[in-house]
């Protein structure tokens, strides 16, 4: 048995954002084309986003990037670290 905390299945477009390490209107912009799924409940534009769906979009991002990579379309010249 693990001592880890359970993930819980929905995350708020707060903790969404926090887990791809974007801003919230990053993972609003999203949720509007599709890209990442989630779901409005409620009123006043409450929305959840499943952890599962988190997961799915980092491994397409991953397949998306490999592809771009084969096709030669990334340059990472410009890439910088943050400080």
């Amino acid at each position: 048995m693990t001592d880890e905390p359970k993930r819980p299945r929905f995350l708020t477009i707060s903790q969404a954002a926090e887990e791809l390490n974007v801003n919230q209107n990053q993972i609003r912009a999203l949720l509007r084309t599709g890209e990442l799924r989630g779901i409005q409940v409620g009123g006043r534009g409450i929305w959840r986003i499943g952890a599962s769906d988190v997961e799915d979009f980092i491994t397409d991002a991953y397949r998306r990037t490999a592809e771009r990579i084969a096709a030669g379309e990334v340059n990472l010249e410009g890439e910088s670290e943050p400080q």
